[in-house]
């Protein structure tokens, strides 16, 4: 079918076709003053080479060569070239999950390898197939807990990412559940155990923690999950950096795990989309929001994948659904997944020690604001300039420096959140800690 008539001839067939003797009795419903009565105000074509040249210049406005040391939830890893090579094969990039779903095998066994993996790096008996991000996936497991303990308050450390928190208390306010925070120690950083311990009570759903938190001091989630479990409460545990979890003892002491999977070959990409991930022990599987794929056989014993469990509202009833979230992040999972399968257990403890080591590296040069065990960021203390003044000097060197905490902790006043990953150059580390002494 052509769209566009290519002569005079054609135009007056088209338009007697509709009954029309003009183009212009095509607009005679729009009043005079409205119509464009000129040619649209676009620039002449280009070629294609002179389009790539265009957008060439375009890049060079980019911070391109930039070093970073901004973290915050968003960190700067090696993407392996490999990922890209398999997500953008059209069986995943332009697939849509069919309604019946066990056609599609492939989509299924990348899931069901999603979520084992994801159960080896967290220690828990079930994961389910992605949320948007840790964001969601916070208030999300806060929903859970409120259904399995039929209990109504939140309590949520205040060291966990600022945004998190927000997210958690706007999905909170419309359902009626009180969400307080308990603060963090002045020295060390971590959870103060001591109020926790006062605000909690019989009331309490769960206590939700984030390890490493957003100052990234790696917390004791054991005694937190002690103290929660005495009141009868759910421990839900948040980590938004995943190559932590390459080092760090998975929280087995957590009842729900809720993070971002950003770390795992996910680009930056000025904040999203990105892939968020819950995971729980085997009884409150039932009330995890999602899909679950689970193995099984087909009618020859072979081996064949299936929708176990969904409890989206898609699925079921509205009113028996866990969540209204309708989705999952199946193609920005497969980042994670083969970036999970090309590094492996060994390799990715390897990446997690190199973030580690230089981050230490980092620290020993600048001043520290707390003294606990910290993984790959951590918050430095300014001497005196503000933390903006310290970053236009760095930005002059080519380097994008830490983000300023004022606007989240007035307490912590003139400081930053600085994170160093196996991509930070130890010469960017010697310049970015020179001109914080500056």
């Amino acid at each position: 079918m052509r769209y566009l008539p290519k002569s005079d001839a054609e135009r007056r067939e088209m338009l007697g076709a509709c009954g029309l003797a003009s183009a212009d009795e095509l607009f005679e419903q729009v009043p005079p003053d409205l119509r464009l009565n000129r040619p649209l105000a676009l620039a002449p074509g280009i070629s294609e080479y002179e389009i790539a040249d265009y957008f060439k210049m375009l890049a060079q406005k980019n911070a391109n060569g930039y070093a970073s040391f901004l973290g915050a939830g968003v960190y700067n890893h090696y993407r392996p070239v490999v990922v890209d090579t398999i997500v953008s094969r059209g069986e995943f990039l332009t697939s849509y999950t069919p309604y019946q779903s066990e056609i599609s095998q492939g989509t299924l066994q990348a899931i069901f390898e999603f979520q084992t993996m994801i159960c080896q790096l967290t220690g828990m008996d079930v994961a389910n197939a992605s949320m948007y991000d840790g964001s969601t996936a916070v208030p999300e497991a806060a929903m859970m807990a409120v259904r399995i303990t039929r209990k109504h308050r939140i309590l949520v450390a205040r060291s966990m990412h600022p945004e998190y928190r927000e997210v958690l208390r706007t999905y909170a306010r419309d359902q009626s559940l009180p969400v307080e925070e308990f603060g963090y120690d002045a020295e060390s950083g971590q959870i103060e155990l001591a109020d926790l311990e006062r605000k909690l009570d019989d009331q309490t759903a769960c206590v939700i923690l984030q390890s490493p938190n957003f100052f990234g001091v790696v917390e004791d989630t054991g005694a937190v999950a002690d103290l929660a479990r005495a009141k009868g409460a759910l421990t839900v545990y948040t980590f938004a950096e995943a190559v932590s979890l390459g080092i760090l003892e998975p929280p087995r002491d957590a009842d729900i795990v809720a993070g971002e999977l950003q770390s795992f070959a996910i680009p930056p990409s000025y904040g999203g989309p990105f892939a968020g991930i819950l995971a729980t022990r085997e009884k409150y599987m039932r009330q995890l929001p999602g899909r679950l794929v689970g193995e099984t056989t087909d009618v020859n014993g072979h081996r064949a994948f299936c929708l176990t469990l969904a409890t989206r509202e898609q699925h079921i009833r509205r009113e028996k659904a866990t969540s209204n979230i309708c989705t999952n992040q199946a193609l920005v999972a497969l980042m994670a997944t083969v970036f999970m399968e090309l590094y492996g257990k060994q390799g990715l403890r390897e990446l997690a020690i190199q973030n580690l080591s230089k981050a230490h590296y980092l620290g020993a040069k600048l001043e520290r604001r707390f003294s606990g065990p910290y993984f790959n960021e951590f918050v430095a203390q300014g001497n005196g300039a503000p933390v903006a003044d310290v970053n236009r000097k760095l930005l002059e060197r080519k380097i994008i420096g830490g983000l300023p905490l004022r606007e989240w902790y007035p307490e912590l006043g003139n400081a930053a959140l600085v994170c160093a990953t196996e991509m930070t150059k130890r010469a960017d580390m010697d310049t970015l800690a020179e001109v914080f002494e500056a």
